[in-house]
């Protein structure tokens, strides 16, 4: 089973990692970090390596950041560039494809990956009213 690790400013990827929970149940091989207002990138880089370590040996594992090119992200691309073999990155999280990760993580990372890529683009989506107003 993959490992993952959800990385974010504040205590966002605490809290979606409580709230996946509640929906999905208690999962096992799965953290979160926190990126506080006085870290910088070393720092967070340092909560990165101790976090890993809660995995179990010879895990892969997916990192999702809360988004693109902020710190959180920065910091795991330095993770990936060093272990590209095990350790995927996403930069995006949201609650639906945090949800199917927990589900879809028994296979192996590349497949894990492009799944996610290509459900993700149903994640998120806008709600329009019919003509006629009738059902939702």
């Amino acid at each position: 089973m993959i490992s993952i690790l959800v990385a974010s400013h504040g205590r966002l990827s605490e809290e979606i990692v409580k709230t996946s929970e509640m929906i999905a149940g208690k999962q096992a091989q799965i953290s979160w970090l926190s990126l506080d207002p006085n870290d910088g990138i070393d720092s967070l880089q340092a909560k990165y390596n101790k976090a890993l370590t809660v995995f179990t040996e010879h895990h892969d594992v997916l990192i999702f950041t809360d988004m693109w090119g902020g710190s959180p992200f920065e910091a795991a691309g330095r993770i990936v560039a060093d272990n590209p073999k095990h350790i995927a990155l996403i930069g995006g999280v949201n609650l639906p494809i945090l949800l199917e990760a927990f589900v879809s993580r028994k296979t192996s990372l590349t497949n894990l990956v492009d799944h996610l890529m290509s459900v993700s683009k149903n994640a998120i989506r806008q709600f329009k009213l019919s003509e006629n107003h009738e059902g939702i």
